[in-house]
């Protein structure tokens, strides 16, 4: 099966996004990025949990197995330790002949257009309602203009380490890193596919910024792959001519990887 897709892809500074489109499947992965210097590159995580999910897609198995299956051969091939290894989230979409299936981990988001003009999106937002501490410290910075300063990255790393705590464990959060069972607690959504006309997958760093632009998701999935790339390019502009110190936005850092799909049914 032949899907027709518009896509974009706009790197920042880590480049850890990837956005695979298969005979039947779109994959999104948004590797974190590391502000504690001991912790391992992302990029070799996502591009080999992207091989694993590429390979494995579309077999007959429900895509929380495949996730699951995907998750334990990269932490294998890589040799990593549940909570010491790189981690990213996850945002699949499988197109079979009469239903789409779909499964996220982490704050990508999917975004599914009805029939009937009902838009309903899909975020995992488990880790950001841990409410810890030193997020709100360093959104406050921003909001105080103290922009993204050597502070900030400095509260940015002790915050990772406070996150890392609860990662993947019971009222934490979970996301693809080094234990496969991350991938049971995954959102996991299937419609028919006569009921949708488009879907849209998109990382954080596109989606957080679409309020700001004043984009709605029936626009976006109108896109052509040069319009979306406008898009993109208008998000990072944003960033940086509008609210270059995060006083507007709190965010992490001024530029995020920006990556967006849309799958026309």
């Amino acid at each position: 099966m032949t899907l027709s897709v518009d896509s974009a892809e706009l790197a920042a500074s880590s480049g850890d996004d990837r956005l695979i489109v298969t005979d039947g499947a779109v994959i999104v992965l948004d590797g974190a990025t590391a502000h504690d210097p001991a912790m391992p590159s992302a990029g070799e995580y996502v591009d080999k949990l992207a091989s694993e999910l590429v390979r494995a897609i579309n077999e007959p198995s429900p895509l929380p197995d495949v996730l699951e299956r995907s998750i334990a051969n990269t932490a294998a091939a890589l040799r990593l330790t549940p909570g010491l290894a790189p981690s990213s989230t996850v945002a699949l979409v499988r197109i079979e002949p009469d239903a789409v299936e779909s499964v996220i981990l982490g704050d990508s988001s999917t975004i599914f257009g009805q029939r009937n003009g009902e838009v309903v999106a899909y975020t995992d937002d488990r880790l950001s309602r841990l409410n810890l501490p030193l997020a709100e410290v360093y959104r406050r910075f921003l909001s105080e203009g103290q922009g993204f300063s050597g502070r900030h990255r400095k509260v940015l790393a002790d915050l990772q380490i406070a996150e890392r705590a609860h990662r993947n464990q019971p009222d934490g959060y979970w996301i693809a890193e080094a234990d496969p069972s991350a991938a049971k607690h995954a959102m996991h959504v299937r419609y028919p596919r006569d009921e949708l006309s488009w879907i849209v997958v998109a990382t954080d760093g596109a989606v957080d910024l679409m309020p700001a632009l004043e984009v709605d998701w029936p626009e976006v999935a109108q896109m052509t792959t040069r319009e979306l790339d406008e898009l993109l390019h208008r998000i990072h502009a944003w960033e940086a001519e509008t609210d270059p110190d995060g006083q507007a936005l709190p965010r992490a850092k001024r530029h995020d990887d920006k990556t967006i799909a849309v799958i026309h049914l």
